[in-house]
């Protein structure tokens, strides 16, 4: 860790910054040759450092906006782990919206979060443990001109004292030295204490993974689930006197739509009906919120099968929380009779779905061979507990 932390604060010298700049955009193929070159006038360490800083820059651009990107400092875990741009963003405007004005951001990593936090006019305590990370958020609040509303400790989450602040954000760790972390409880810190320290706040949120079970989620929360052009990306529980306890939303980032529902509007699982002509596949939050029935109950559709989070309905309707097709085809799964019709029709360029099928696409695609000037949808699903095809498109 000493190395690492050296290796760091040996980019923010003026030779350092200026490696950086340098080294900016270097292709993976040219890297050996740059570091050769440079390497004759720079400390190998160095160029080493200023190389490895600009690949993460490049795919740190994926979450932060490019101008940010490439200005910022990241760690391996710091971009794999840290918020997406666009939904810290989103949950800052939360917090502003609710009349917060200081936050204490708990395990801030690399400072995503409160980079967005401290843009919606809010004061920041950034804080984390790790030598390298707390090291890495500070020169980032620096690098954005942000080094005022933002304060960066190096500290254990769970001795600082969070009573000074209008609100607790708590992002505990979910990767170990094994990868990716799935019980709650192994998180760092503990789900168990992240919860108890947003409890103790006047208002709180707290990170989770979006898979987290339901049973898991304690009873005063308010769950949200933040997707980003229909990629799932987190899950929020948020306390304080402004949440209704137990209600789930769904948010679909850029457009903000959302949809809600608290324990006394929920709704009972939609009733299965036939395949009509349009199938909705709902975004992704709204499957993990389950929240489902509301999306059905505003297109007027049911679902194909009570296992499955596809809805039909024989109208097509406008809506930001499902994609629709317009189905031409439903055939029991053969997959002999699909690449005929997929022949007949000349298909060529074919996108496979799956849901509640042991079928992969990629699996799919090569034994039917699509060839020809057209495209199609198949979806390879149950119907009313029969493995079947719909064949559609776009609507």
């Amino acid at each position: 860790m000493n190395d690492q932390l050296s290796s760091f604060h040996a980019l923010l010298t003026p030779e350092g910054r200026a490696l950086l700049d340098e080294v900016r955009g270097t292709a993976p193929a040219d890297e050996l040759a740059v570091a050769t070159r440079l390497r004759r006038t720079h400390p190998a360490g160095l160029v080493s450092a200023a190389l490895g800083q600009a690949r993460l820059r490049q795919r740190a651009a994926a979450k932060f906006a490019a101008g940010d990107a490439k200005r910022m400092f990241f760690t391996s875990n710091g971009v794999e782990q840290s918020t997406r741009a666009s939904v810290a963003e989103h949950r800052a405007e939360c917090f502003r919206a609710s009349g917060v004005r200081s936050v204490a951001d708990l395990c801030c990593g690399i400072g995503g979060d409160a980079i967005a936090l401290a843009r919606a006019g809010i004061q920041v305590l950034a804080v984390d443990r790790d030598p390298l990370t707390a090291a890495v958020a500070r020169a980032n609040a620096e690098a954005l001109g942000l080094a005022g509303p933002i304060e960066v400790r190096e500290a254990d989450v769970t001795e600082v004292d969070t009573a000074a602040y209008d609100a607790v954000f708590v992002d505990p760790a979910r990767r170990g030295g094994r990868g990716r972390v799935f019980d709650p409880e192994a998180y760092s810190p503990p789900l168990s204490w992240a919860v108890e320290a947003a409890r103790k706040a006047p208002r709180a949120a707290l990170k989770i993974a979006p898979g987290i079970p339901h049973e898991a989620i304690p009873a005063d929360a308010e769950a949200e689930w933040i997707s980003d052009r229909g990629d799932v990306k987190e899950a929020v529980l948020w306390f304080g006197p402004q949440v209704t306890p137990g209600a789930r939303r769904a948010v679909l980032l850029p457009s903000e739509a959302g949809v809600w529902a608290s324990p006394a509007t929920m709704l009972p699982d939609p009733e299965v009906r036939p395949v009509g002509r349009y199938l909705y596949e709902p975004d992704g939050a709204v499957i993990r919120a389950h929240l489902v029935a509301e999306v059905a109950a505003d297109l007027d559709g049911g679902l194909i099968d009570p296992t499955i989070a596809y809805v039909t309905a024989d109208e097509r309707h406008v809506t930001p929380y499902a994609s629709v097709y317009e189905i031409t085809d439903q055939l029991p799964f053969n997959l002999k009779k699909l690449k005929a019709l997929l022949r007949e029709r000349e298909v060529g360029v074919l996108t496979v779905k799956k849901r509640g099928s042991a079928v992969e696409p990629e699996e799919l695609r090569r034994k039917v061979k699509p060839q020809g000037p057209n495209a199609a949808t198949v979806f390879l699903t149950r119907v009313a507990g029969a493995p079947t095809m719909l064949i559609g498109r776009p609507a």
